[in-house]
Formats: C-alpha cells, structure tokens, sequence
C-alpha cells in the first residue's frame, strides 16, 4: 500500500475522544505503511504515551486498546488502571475497561501493541491478532473482532490535549461580506502581464490528497451549488491519468475566470508508479498539452505527438500548489518525501513560485470538524503547517488550510472562505512570477542598451 490512509471517521475519532477527555489524535504508526513489524512499530510509538491502539480486519471489524502509559520494550508488564480495550458498532464505541490493572500492558520488542495477555496487534511482527479473553480485559471475541484475527492494518495514535489557541495564530473574518468581497477579488483579477490571459496554476500531491476535489470544490463555490466535474476519489492509485487544464466559470453560463487549475497523475511513494518527476519541467515550461496521457514510467519527449516546442508566457506554469492530507503529515514516507522535494527543486530553479494546501483538516483535528472556524484556533493544525512547511522545504506563510467538498451537498460559507482565500494567495504568487518576469526582461534590455 503506497499512501496512508486513515481509516477512523470522525464520530469514530470523536468517540474515543470524549472517553479521554479534550484531546486530539496524532497518528503515530501505520502498519501498511511502516510495516507489520514490532521493530517498526517501536521505532514509531516507543516513549510516545498516552496512545490508541487501533486494528482493522477484513470483515470490518476496528478495535483496540487505549493505554495511558509509554510503550517500550522492557518485557515487563506495566500497571495502568485507566488502560481499557474497545470495538466499534457501527460508530458506537463499545468499551471493555482493565481488570487486571497491574498488567495492563507488557512491553514486547516483537510485537504490536500488547494488552496484558488479552488482546495483541501485530503479533509476533505478523499481520495478525492474538486474542484471549478472561483474566486481563474480558470481551465478546464476536464482537470484538468478528472472531477474524487476519489484520488489514493497524494504527497507533497519540494522544494530546487538544486546547485551542488563545489567540489565532492567523487572522481571517468569517462574515458574508469577506466572502463576496473574496469572490469578486478572484472575479476581477487580471494578470499584470498583459500577454496573459489567464494565471496557470499547477496542482501537485500524493495520491488521494485532494487535487481533483480542490478544483471541484472551486467550480462548485462559483457555480452555486456542489458539482464535480474532476474525477475525484479515494482509490489507492491515481485516480487522474492525463494532464488536465479545468477553466472555472463564473455561473452556471458565465464567463471564464482568469485561473486555470491544472491537475496532474498524483505522486505515489514507488519507482514506476504516479507523475514521472521528469514531467515536471515540461509541464511547467508549458510542452504539455491538455489531456496529455502520463505515461510512469517515462517522462514525455520533445520528439512526441503534442509537443509544444515553443511554449509562450501565457502556457507556463505561473504558481505551483502543494496538496497535502493534514492527516500524513507526520507520516509522510521517506520516497514520497523526496519525489515532493525533486517537484520543489524543479520550480525553484525555474523560478515559479510555491504554496501548499492543507487539506482534510477537519478530519485531522476534531476542534475544526466541530467548527471550522477553529482552524486557526488549533494547535494542531499549526504543528501540522509547520511540519508541512519543513518537510516541503516552504515558509509557514505559504501553508494555507483549506477544506474540500467531499460529502456535502450544500455549500458552506465557512468553507468557501477558506477556499477563496487560498485562490487569492494563489493569484498573488503568480502575480509574483510576473514580476519576475518583467525585472528579468528590463534588465536584460538595460544591459543590451549598455
């Protein structure tokens, strides 16, 4: 499995919350990520208590355990009286509290989560679960886990508090009238180059972190109702095989605004697999045609059908846009990381400008999924900006939290405001690129007139 997905809903995150008090889950391991080992495990989780335990089986099944106490590998057992195991009912928490508190937990090298001698994930650096009920925890083994012990995935989550900001760590108005004034900013803008009709925004991301559903959620704040026009999804590749340009318009039979979004084959962590990174520089120069059809395993040549050998200013790339989940941050692996920063290294030496999109943020933080004008109010959210800012190798000021249409059907002011204010960021940075441009070309005439 290439990119992480987390599993949890929100009322499920929301569920096990409310028995830990205001708190927030960071997720720690990811077993079809870093593997179903106890040493990866450890190397994640060692030292990181409190933590929810969490194991997915193929019949549906999501359960685990809650300790307040560290993990380690000591291989002694450890007393925690607040340590409790739980299953899922649909998105009610059923919750099987420690009898046997002096042995909680035991801190196995070669495994998984260990409570007591009861439940364990990942048991011994196999995708499986050991289950005993009785002495330790005692549970239904048909209610817990469907008596299937075949693991899917395990995640483990630490647990913080989740206090809100005294003040926010960014200012923004929630009112109608910033949303209109938004709108009509983005309604009316025009490139300060005049040879530019529209600014070409490049989307780039791992798979499944919102590109497709950024311009849906775009086109559907202009249209005035939800729509989805991208192919948008949650398949574990992309979902997006060609290089796309989607113009937005303004009503349903309005005219073109002046952005382009282009979306491209999302990033996957494998060698062979998503967006070529050699496609970047073409496709920032403006050689790639719409609708052009990725190939992975081979970057386009100049030699190829559609071509454009002379691209103009008017078919470059003007701003490149980051998506990323709010919830892999902290995950993000190693190969994917990279392939982000080869993007990053290709348009700082071109020249194009960079923002990043943190999407999923109400999914990330239970605060924000309960009101979202609590994204600047979430330290959460912050930590995971600034991580997203250093692993991307961007300033925090160009980290911007947005939240997608993904199973609404109605629009939300909230929302587009976040949205609006991202596409305004974008139109800046272009107008940036631009500005570039023009000094670039007036000294080189200044020097031809010298």
């Amino acid at each position: 499995m290439s990119t992480a997905h987390v599993v949890l809903t929100i009322r499920q995150q929301r569920a096990l919350c409310s028995q830990l008090g205001h708190v927030k889950l960071k997720l720690l391991y990811k077993a079809s990520i870093h593997g179903f080992t106890g040493a990866a495990f450890h190397q994640q989780c060692d030292f990181q208590g409190p933590t929810v335990s969490v194991g997915y089986n193929a019949t549906g099944h999501i359960f685990g355990g809650y300790t307040s106490k560290p993990f380690n590998q000591s291989g002694q057992y450890v007393p925690d009286d607040r340590a409790f195991l739980f299953t899922f009912k649909g998105e009610a928490l059923l919750k099987y509290q420690v009898i046997n508190s002096n042995q909680a937990v035991k801190m196995i090298a070669n495994s998984g989560p260990y409570f007591g001698e009861s439940l364990v994930l990942v048991n011994g650096s196999q995708a499986v679960v050991y289950s005993n009920p009785g002495n330790h925890y005692n549970f239904p083994p048909a209610e817990m886990h469907g008596n299937n012990l075949q693991l899917t995935d395990c995640e483990v989550y630490q647990v913080e508090g989740d206090k809100e900001l005294e003040k926010p760590w960014r200012s923004i108005v929630w009112e109608s009238e910033k949303r209109n004034e938004l709108m009509n900013s983005i309604k009316t803008y025009k490139p300060i180059n005049s040879s530019v009709p529209q600014a070409r925004i490049l989307l780039v991301g791992p798979v499944g972190a919102g590109k497709s559903s950024f311009f849906n959620s775009i086109n559907s704040v202009f249209r005035g109702h939800v729509t989805s026009q991208a192919i948008a999804g949650c398949a574990g590749t992309s979902l997006t095989t060609q290089f796309r340009t989607y113009t937005v318009k303004a009503g349903r039979e309005g005219k073109p605004l002046p952005i382009i979004l282009c979306d491209t084959m999302g990033l996957e962590e494998s060698t062979g697999a998503g967006l070529d990174v050699d496609d970047i520089g073409n496709i920032l120069k403006g050689h790639i045609p719409d609708c052009y059809q990725f190939n992975p395993s081979a970057a386009l040549h100049p030699e190829a059908h559609g071509y454009r050998s002379s691209p103009g200013l008017k078919d470059r790339i003007h701003c490149v846009v980051f998506i990323i989940d709010a919830c892999k941050v902290s995950i993000m692996p190693t190969k994917l990381e990279e392939k982000l920063a080869a993007v990053h290294r290709r348009a700082n030496f071109i020249g194009v400008p960079q923002l990043v999109l943190l999407t999923k943020v109400d999914e990330a933080c239970p605060v924000v999924a309960e009101d979202l004008t609590n994204v600047y109010k979430s330290r959460y959210i912050r930590e995971m900006a600034q991580e997203a800012s250093t692993r991307l190798g961007v300033p925090l000021s160009c980290v911007v939290p947005v939240k997608n249409y993904c199973e609404e059907l109605e629009l939300d002011q909230k929302c587009d405001i976040l949205l609006f204010s991202a596409v305004i960021q974008m139109l800046r940075f272009a107008d940036n690129y631009f500005d570039d441009i023009n000094d670039r070309s007036s000294s080189k005439k200044d020097i031809d007139v010298v």
